[in-house]
């Protein structure tokens, strides 16, 4: 399909994009030849770039606008903020009426025990909180040895020297010299791509296993805690089996290891209940959340703690020497509490957990069938397709192939935003997505998919 030459408008904004833009995870001279994509837009689950051309968002942003585009409440409760506290810090003994009311309503909604909150904003700043309140955690307790952190290979958790410590995405780490000292990985549940003859249960076992051997290689009582998501979101959409996360939490609890769940991407209903550690029965210590929290609209997140750490925090003599300018800022906290309102007046969870998320689940199936799927598989509002060369021995396509990022560009052309993770395709739309417009979606995820495998000689 050809494209139309872009309006000098659109050149303007590539042109000055290029010369002073410095883009998350790219290539900056390639993109500055092709020019970036503008989106200027949105609305529902549709984005509209500057040339006029509609895409639906089959990612909701970055798995992050459960809420969908212009919800004019949303808007409303931001600028009534802006309007009435624009800006105040909640160090020198001070709260704001918003960062008190989204604290309590956090704790309404979060896992069982967990009361507490840190605020900051995003998922790396949580994650990287975390750490340093672990830490400080240990230090209190009188066991200032216990300092490794074990999280797993393909594991998302940001991108600050800990949080991409954290990670075990390894193409992160060379640039920035990581991970740094402390931090360890272990393997973690992708049966398609690494369970061999297994079923997925024995290699969910086998895996939630070399976290134990992890920790009697390094000795319990220096290892600090285990670092997860529920569901590996960019490490491939990982879903772990039946038995996995009942392991995992039997091994932390006989070594006494706290267990930090990474909520960025599974929470507020993007797994069909309100977390990912609801949806697994996980007991977290701790959980960091950040994305849906907000619905995109405002950059927050939330570090939440179980009585455990955060009552040992709560009565320690000490100053905690951490904090953000912006943390708890108010006008991000007043558009999180109208978006979690929101959800809840909604019922976008139990839509999700629901309606909405068994139809979704549906369509996403029926891609199966296609010669160019090994699997399909999704949880609530995840979906995952898995492009191969193979079906029976889910063999893949060879690195330099790049088929992936093929069907990606024919997904952009055709209209749809549906993520490459290497030849993983994965979708993840607002939850506020109707039958109809996900009918549109997967259309349009077939058509990239066949006009991919006619590319590849498949069909």
């Amino acid at each position: 399909m050809s494209q139309a030459a872009p309006s000098n408008q659109t050149k303007r904004w590539q042109e000055i994009d290029a010369l002073h833009h410095l883009h998350p995870f790219t290539t900056h001279a390639d993109l500055a030849q092709t020019g970036a994509r503008v989106i200027t837009r949105a609305e529902g689950v549709y984005l509209y770039d500057s040339e006029g051309k509609r895409l639906i968002d089959g990612m909701a942003g970055l798995w992050c606008v459960q809420a969908g585009y212009g919800r004019e409440e949303l808007a409303e409760a931001g600028y009534k903020a802006l309007k009435e506290l624009p800006y105040y810090n909640v160090f020198f003994q001070t709260t704001t009426p918003y960062v008190a009311e989204l604290s309590e309503k956090l704790a309404e909604v979060t896992p069982k025990g967990i009361d507490r909150f840190f605020f900051a904003n995003s998922g790396s700043e949580g994650n990287d909180s975390a750490v340093k309140a672990i830490r400080y955690f240990w230090n209190l307790e009188g066991k200032p040895n216990k300092k490794i952190f074990i999280a797993r290979k393909k594991a998302y958790h940001g991108v600050t020297l800990a949080a991409a410590s954290l990670s075990g995405l390894t193409s992160m780490h060379p640039q920035a010299d990581l991970p740094l000292p402390g931090f360890v990985h272990v393997e973690c549940p992708d049966w398609y791509a690494e369970g061999g003859d297994m079923t997925p249960e024995e290699y969910g076992l086998k895996t939630a296993k070399s976290l134990e051997d992890k920790i009697l290689e390094l000795g319990a009582e220096n290892v600090a805690a285990f670092v997860a998501e529920p569901i590996q979101g960019a490490g491939g959409l990982i879903i772990p089996p039946k038995g996995y996360w009942e392991e995992i939490q039997r091994i932390c609890r006989k070594y006494d290891i706290l267990l930090h769940v990474d909520e960025v991407i599974c929470g507020f209903g993007r797994t069909g209940q309100w977390f990912g550690s609801d949806t697994f029965g996980i007991e977290p210590d701790m959980i960091n959340m950040a994305k849906g929290l907000s619905s995109g609209y405002q950059p927050i997140a939330a570090l939440g703690f179980g009585e455990r750490v955060g009552n040992t925090l709560f009565n320690s003599p000490q100053e905690w020497s951490h904090g953000f300018t912006y943390s708890g800022h108010p006008v991000c906290a007043a558009v999180a509490l109208a978006n979690l309102e929101l959800i809840q007046r909604e019922k976008l969870v139990e839509k999700a957990g629901g309606e909405t998320g068994t139809y979704f689940q549906k369509k996403l199936a029926e891609l199966a069938d296609h010669p160019l799927v090994g699997e399909t598989r999704g949880v609530g509002m995840l979906g995952a397709i898995e492009l191969v060369k193979d079906r029976a021995t889910r063999t893949k396509f060879p690195d330099d192939a790049n088929v992936g990022g093929q069907c990606r560009n024919h997904c952009f052309r055709e209209g749809l935003i549906m993520r490459a993770i290497g030849d993983t395709m994965v979708l993840s739309p607002p939850l506020v997505i109707s039958k109809g417009e996900i009918d549109e979606l997967f259309e349009l995820a077939r058509r990239c998919i066949d006009l991919t495998a006619k590319d590849l000689g498949v069909l």
